[in-house]
């Protein structure tokens, strides 16, 4: 299994809080954006190695940050997308194209995004995704707030996991139940992302890639608790930033 952390993004609505730093190298209580994520990974066995897809703006720094990770306990390998502005990024979904179009044998992949922080545990998701393959699995969180769910992808979910339906930012969410951005993906699932690019011509977001997907196949999604943040504008920046140093 291998680990991919998206990290392609330009943090235009962080503006002015960041310009010349990427979003994943921001600080939260004394620690990147990137390490808090990479360190809920350190405990899950057979991890083969942890890459970070970024952009041609930021690959130096995430290089420099990348050798201070390498091999603790897995190896971290950079990524340049090639991109140099918001205008011409490829997308979440361009991005995971992007990394696996290189890689030369399949393989589970966890995709990940740098800019959500929580303090929950995930190796029981770990089971349970890899119980569900060669179904794709979607780690969900509870807003408990209905306004701030038509932000997100909102999701409903049957008694089994089972995703039943997924809607991108509705103006009137009927659950708080919300897509995170940590996805599993068993490797026989992966030849889906070209068909769904191929057909929608889509490669902004995952979870436009999830929401063709469960039409299509089963898709299981796994329930957190705890905090959780995104990290997409200077509020919640300073929201989380309030929280975890508590």
């Amino acid at each position: 299994m291998k680990i991919l952390i998206l990290a392609g993004g330009y943090g235009t609505r962080l503006y002015p809080l960041i310009k010349d730093t990427p979003k994943a190298l921001l600080e939260i209580a004394g620690k990147t954006l990137i390490d808090h994520t990479v360190d809920k990974f350190v405990s899950i066995a057979n991890v083969e190695e942890l890459v970070v897809v970024t952009n041609a703006k930021f690959a130096g720094m995430m290089t420099e940050w990348a050798r201070t990770r390498d091999g603790k306990p897995f190896p971290v390998r950079v990524v340049n997308d090639g991109t140099h502005s918001p205008e011409n990024r490829l997308g979440a979904m361009g991005d995971v194209l992007f990394v696996l179009g290189q890689e030369a044998q399949p393989s589970d992949w966890v995709v990940a995004g740098s800019d959500n922080i929580f303090d929950f545990n995930v190796d029981l998701f770990f089971d349970i995704a890899r119980r569900a393959a060669p179904h794709v699995s979607v780690g969900c969180y509870d807003l408990q707030d209905l306004a701030g769910a038509s932000k997100y992808g909102v999701i409903k979910l049957d008694d089994q996991g089972k995703m039943i339906s997924l809607e991108e930012k509705p103006k009137d969410p009927d659950s708080s139940l919300i897509s995170m951005c940590l996805y599993y993906y068993p490797a026989v699932s992966l030849p889906l992302i070209q068909e769904f690019v191929d057909e929608t011509h889509n490669t902004d977001t995952t979870g436009g890639y999830i929401q063709w997907l469960y039409k299509k196949q089963s898709v299981y999604g796994f329930k957190f608790t705890g905090k959780w943040y995104d990290i997409g504008s200077v509020e919640s920046y300073h929201e989380a930033q309030n929280q975890f140093l508590k």
